[in-house]
């Protein structure tokens, strides 16, 4: 069964969602027409990356709800990309986000260390956030840097073949 031409019934009410205004509407509707109409729902993941970038760095379920209803695609579609993704987050993040690598050519790389050495010198696990609120520590699947491994990404910005101490100018850096 396939949802994509499925038409719902839901009209999307602007007035409903202070981060759907005209300039968002109008951003996600320059990301819809990239695809065919037919596929408007193909722009989930762009959409997403958008609402999340202008809500602070994540997503509550409403805005997703907006996303769908925009979308013109079940609300369950549009969680199953929020939740299946590394790059979505369902929950307040700290200002910045530390992202390093845990796939097998970023292991074999040293990001094992990288990831202890979070854990131990700022107290903060994979998925929480330093009591300060400066950043949010998160292990990610791939970041397809394998050949510069490990592979760190601060925000949205890479880094490659990281020591500890190359980490931790990074993260000193951030304000």
């Amino acid at each position: 069964m396939s949802f994509r031409n499925t038409p719902l019934t839901v009209n999307y009410d602007c007035d409903k969602s202070q981060l759907f205004n005209a300039e968002i509407r109008a951003t996600i509707d320059e990301i819809i027409s990239k695809y065919p109409s037919e596929w408007k729902q193909s722009a989930v993941m762009p959409t997403l990356t958008l609402i999340q970038d202008v809500n602070g760095g994540w997503l509550t379920r409403e805005l997703m709800d907006d996303v769908a209803i925009y979308l013109d695609m079940p609300a369950v579609s549009v969680y199953e990309v929020a939740t299946f993704y590394g790059m979505y987050d369902l929950k307040p993040q700290g200002k910045h986000k530390v992202c390093i690598c845990n796939s097998v050519s970023c292991l074999l790389r040293g990001s094992e260390q990288l990831i202890h050495h979070v854990e131990h010198k700022y107290g903060v696990r994979q998925g929480e956030t330093t009591a300060d609120g400066r950043f949010t520590f998160k292990e990610v699947e791939c970041l397809g840097a394998c050949c510069n491994a490990p592979a760190v990404m601060v925000d949205k910005t890479y880094y490659e073949n990281l020591s500890s101490d190359a980490l931790d100018e990074l993260i000193n850096g951030l304000e």
